[in-house]
């Protein structure tokens, strides 16, 4: 195989973890007797450890000069950890599980990207492309994870996770070596030190974050609203495809927009998106910017790889898992914390104030380097 095969079968199997897991852990987890209380500390629990682990291990990887190695042995342990929400029993036990699970298979995607990034930029190929296989396997993972719950029962989605996982470590094993030696210089300051670095992290914030109200309520806004969870199914699936779209054919638009420019497009489409959004639930206005996803979520996503692309290799795996907690995870988890009382409070007009963090993102964008 390839490289760029390698890498696209390597997002693949890690994306179809997440696809099996996302819609249906918390029902493996009510399966086990929790209380929807206990069932939000388990998954709480386990994101804030992620905020931890990712950047420590990827210092680490860093320190240790070989990344690959790293994201093999980290994928390999969570394969295991996995099963244990299929095995344990009370919440202590799953507590426990969730903590150790987050901890080894949090750097498993930032890793990844560091990798990958590396290797495009040494061996000149698409990293927009090969990361389309990621999205890909998640539409087709939950899917199958949907099918997988009818016919086997819930529990099922975990062996399905595990095996996935198995398959990321074996995908991993295959990676071309890293061409690097051990530096354990700098720690986790060094990044800052790169303006670059500092300025897509706020960017990241608010624009991936501007979809905390979204994840967390668009469901059910539009279930209130009278939308079959048929057609809500085919709303959010057409979001990632034309997130695919991008990744699949948007190199041009990439290098003709640069970095700067892809933030900025990104901003301002997730201005329109929320504020339509805010305002009808009229289903062709929604379909029309559901493509936007592509924009609000791909187009950042590929500035901020823009960015990252450029860090010095001995600091790839920190600034990566730094973005990873820092720049999404951490400002999305508190967005979706506040996101509960803001759609108690104003319903769908709460996405207006999602619009309102594009808004604020768009002149920061213009900031970034071209990349």
């Amino acid at each position: 195989m390839s490289p760029p095969a390698r890498f696209a079968l390597l997002f693949a199997a890690q994306f179809g973890a997440v696809g099996v897991l996302m819609p249906f852990l918390p029902a493996v987890l009510r399966d086990h007797g929790l209380t929807a209380q206990e069932i939000a500390l388990v998954l709480a629990a386990g994101s804030a450890v992620r905020l931890l682990a990712a950047p420590a291990v990827g210092r680490g990887a860093d320190g240790f000069g070989d990344a690959r190695t790293v994201l093999v042995l980290s994928a390999a342990l969570a394969t295991c950890t996995v099963t244990g929400f299929a095995m344990a029993r009370g919440f202590a036990a799953l507590l426990l599980v969730a903590v150790l699970h987050a901890m080894v298979n949090a750097p498993v995607v930032p890793l990844s990207d560091a990798l990958c990034l590396g290797a495009a930029r040494e061996r000149r190929f698409d990293y927009g492309r090969v990361r389309s296989a990621g999205s890909l396997s998640f539409i087709l993972a939950a899917v199958a994870a949907g099918q997988a719950v009818q016919w086997l029962g819930v529990t099922s989605i975990v062996w399905l996770a595990s095996a996935c996982l198995g398959l990321t470590a074996l995908a991993a094993r295959g990676l071309p070596a890293e061409r690097t030696e051990a530096r354990g210089r700098g720690g986790f300051a060094a990044p800052f030190a790169i303006p670059a670095f500092r300025r897509i992290l706020p960017l990241s914030a608010l624009i991936q974050g501007s979809h905390a109200l979204y994840y967390g309520f668009g469901t059910l806004h539009w279930q209130a609203a009278g939308l079959s969870p048929g057609v809500i199914g085919l709303l959010w699936a057409e979001g990632v495809v034309a997130e695919v779209a991008l990744f699949l054919w948007g190199k041009p638009l990439v290098e003709r927009l640069g970095a700067p420019g892809l933030a900025a497009l990104a901003a301002a489409a997730g201005v329109v998106r929320w504020g339509v959004t805010a305002e009808t639930v009229w289903l062709p206005a929604l379909a029309a910017v559901q493509l936007l996803h592509a924009i609000t979520f791909g187009a950042q996503h590929l500035a901020a790889m823009r960015v990252l692309g450029g860090m010095p290799p001995a600091q790839a795996a920190t600034a990566q898992t730094l973005h990873a907690s820092i720049g999404v995870g951490l400002a999305s988890g508190l967005l979706t914390f506040a996101s509960g009382p803001l759609y108690a409070a104003w319903g769908g007009q709460g996405f207006w104030a999602m619009a309102g963090l594009c808004a604020l993102a768009l002149p920061l964008a213009f900031r970034l380097p071209r990349g």
